[in-house]
C-alpha cells in the first residue's frame, strides 16, 4: 500500500505565539529579541539616552532584597499574588477587531514626533521595569519575592512587546535585546527601588487612568487605538505599587526618621520630571484635548492620595511656590536643550542653575503629614 507522504503545505500550521499570551518574561524576551532583526536603529537610539528624562535601568543589591520577609503583611500578600497569579490580563495585549486603521503617514508631523517619541519612552520604561523584576526572579531564592518578581517582569514584558507593535506599524520600533546589552544601568540602594519604583507604578495608573477616563467622555480626541487598552493596562501598574507598599510595609523605618526626607525627595523628583516632559509634547496633548497643566495637577492630586497608604506625608501641590516652581524648571530645561543643541556653554551652565534653583524652591514646600493606615491594600478607584 502506497502511503502518501503530506506535503509541508499541507501540514497544520502551529499557532505563532504572541507576547500577550506568554506567562513568562524570558520567553517573551526571546520572541521580542527575534523580531529585532526588523526593529528601528533610530529608536533603539532614542530609548538608550541616558538624560534626566529619560527611563533608566536600574540594578540594586539583590542579596538584600531576597531577604526580606513578608510575614507582618502575609495576609495582603497572598490576597495580591493571587490575585496576580489568576492572570486576568493573559491574551489582552494584542490588536483585535477593536484596533482602528492608523494613518500614520496622514499624521500631522509634530504631533507623529512627538506620539512616536511617547511610545519609545513607554516601552522604554516598561522593559526598564521587566529587566530589573526578571534579574531580582533570575538570583533570589525567596520563594515570596522570586515569585512576585516573575509575575511583574511578566507584565511589563507584555507591555513593552504590545507598544512596540504599535511602533511597528510606524515603521520603527525598539530593539529591546539591543537595550538589555548596551543600556547603561543605574544603581540604587534597595530602599530608593522601593520609593523610586513604587512612585513609577502608581504615577503610571494615574496618568493612565486619567488619559483612559477623559477618552472615555470625549472619543473623538483618540487619535490612535492604543489609548483603548489603557484600563487593563493601568490596573497592571496598581497591583505592582500595591506590592512595592507591601515590600515597605515589612520594614517600618524606611518610611520613618531620615528617610520621610528621602520619600519628599522622590516625590518632588519623579513629579517635576512627569511635569517637565510632559511639557515637551504639546501637540501631543492638544491631540487629545488635554491641558498639560490640568492633566499634571489631576495625576499629582491621584497619586498623592494613594501614596498615603505607605508614606507619611504628601507633597503640598497646591501651595503658591509649587505651579510657579514646575514652570520654572520647564523653561530653564527647554532652555538648557535650546543652549546644548547650539553649544553655548555658559547659556547651558545658567539654566542648569536655574533648574537647580527651581527643583530647590519645589523641595523646600513644607509636606503634608498625615497617619499611615494600618492596611495599605488598596483597590483600583479612579
Amino acid at each position: 500500500m502506497n502511503v502518501q507522504t503530506p506535503r509541508a503545505a499541507d501540514a497544520p500550521k502551529a499557532t505563532a505565539k504572541h507576547t500577550s499570551e506568554i506567562t513568562d518574561a524570558e520567553e517573551s524576551l526571546k520572541l521580542q529579541e527575534a523580531q529585532s532583526v526588523l526593529d528601528s536603529k533610530s529608536a533603539t537610539e532614542v530609548a538608550m539616552q541616558n538624560t534626566l528624562l529619560t527611563p533608566r535601568f536600574y540594578t540594586t543589591d539583590f542579596d538584600e532584597m531576597d531577604a526580606i520577609d513578608v510575614s507582618p503583611v502575609r495576609e495582603d500578600w497572598d490576597k495580591l499574588i493571587a490575585q496576580m497569579v489568576s492572570d486576568p490580563n493573559k491574551g489582552h495585549f494584542k490588536k483585535n477587531e477593536d484596533w482602528d486603521h492608523v494613518d500614520w503617514d496622514g499624521m500631522e508631523p509634530g504631533l507623529k514626533k512627538e506620539f512616536i517619541d511617547f511610545l519609545i519612552s513607554s516601552c522604554t520604561a516598561e522593559f526598564s521595569g521587566c529587566v530589573l523584576y526578571k534579574e531580582m526572579k533570575r538570583r533570589g531564592n525567596n520563594k515570596d519575592i522570586t515569585q512576585l518578581f516573575q509575575l511583574m517582569a511578566r507584565d511589563e514584558a507584555r507591555h513593552a512587546g504590545f507598544i512596540n507593535d504599535a511602533l511597528r506599524e510606524a515603521g520603527v520600533a525598539v530593539n529591546l535585546g539591543f537595550l538589555t546589552q548596551k543600556k547603561k544601568y543605574t544603581y540604587f540602594r534597595p530602599k530608593f527601588i522601593y520609593y523610586a519604583t513604587y512612585l513609577s507604578e502608581k504615577i503610571g495608573y494615574a496618568r493612565y487612568i486619567t488619559i483612559f477616563r477623559h477618552l472615555e467622555k470625549h472619543p473623538e480626541h483618540r487619535f490612535h487605538p492604543i489609548f483603548k487598552w489603557f484600563q487593563e493596562w493601568c490596573n497592571d501598574e496598581f497591583s505592582h505599587g500595591e506590592a512595592f507598599a507591601l515590600l515597605m510595609k515589612t520594614e517600618p523605618k524606611l518610611t520613618q526618621g531620615m528617610n520621610v526626607y528621602w520619600i519628599k525627595f522622590f516625590l518632588t523628583a519623579v513629579y517635576s520630571t512627569m511635569y517637565v516632559r510632559d511639557h515637551q509634547r504639546p501637540a501631543f496633548h492638544d491631540a487629545l484635548g488635554v491641558d498639560p497643566d490640568w492633566y499634571a495637577h489631576e495625576v499629582f492630586t491621584k497619586t498623592s492620595k494613594l501614596s498615603e497608604q505607605i508614606f507619611p506625608i504628601t507633597l503640598d501641590i497646591d501651595h503658591p511656590r509649587w505651579q510657579r516652581g514646575l514652570e520654572k524648571m520647564q523653561k530653564a530645561n527647554a532652555d538648557l536643550a535650546k543652549a546644548t543643541e547650539e553649544g553655548r556653554f555658559f547659556a547651558k551652565i545658567g539654566a542648569q542653575v536655574r533648574a537647580v534653583s527651581a527643583f530647590v524652591s519645589l523641595i523646600t514646600i513644607p509636606a503634608k503629614k498625615h497617619q499611615v493606615p494600618t492596611s495599605t491594600r488598596l483597590e483600583p478607584a479612579y
